[in-house]
């Protein structure tokens, strides 16, 4: 059962008194492995698991159960969705810096060679946001970050 199917009424499953398993298609499962922490794909893992231990033991009003199962589902994905954006955020910022500056130690030497002995401020500054600019980060970040999001 996909987890964006809408359940209706109360009485769906009121003909299935047998019903004592659920399982999930699409692309949930892709998802789940793609979650930065392992504490995350366990936690999902079990709440996925959650429904079939507890259908049999309802013999009544499996419906609602679950509806709120599946709403349970979304909304953990969802929180742990956006947790793994605001570490890839994170990251991504981190990795740009780390790039800048492998950037600034390099052209550092170069700044000191070229320019003679005496270097104003202001060169010192241009130096350092030229360097910014070319530090290749745009085009490692863009080539880094695809392999990191989640689909």
């Amino acid at each position: 059962m996909p987890l964006d199917c809408m359940i209706g009424g109360d009485d769906v499953f009121s003909f299935c008194p047998k019903l004592t398993t659920v399982g999930l298609v699409g692309g949930i499962h892709k998802t789940i492995a793609s979650l930065h922490l392992e504490s995350w794909r366990h936690e999902m893992k079990d709440e996925i698991n959650r429904i079939n231990q507890d259908l049999p033991t309802h013999a009544a009003g499996k419906t609602p159960l679950v509806r709120d199962w599946m709403e349970s589902v979304i909304d953990k994905i969802d929180h742990y969705k956006a947790q793994h954006k605001a570490l890839l955020e994170e990251a991504t910022t981190l990795l740009e810096l780390a790039l800048w500056k492998a950037n600034l130690d390099d052209n550092e030497g170069r700044v000191l060679e070229t320019e003679g002995v005496r270097i104003t401020r202001g060169r010192r500054k241009r130096a350092r946001k030229e360097s910014c600019i070319t530090s290749g980060s745009r085009i490692v970040i863009k080539n880094v970050l695809p392999f990191l999001q989640l689909e």
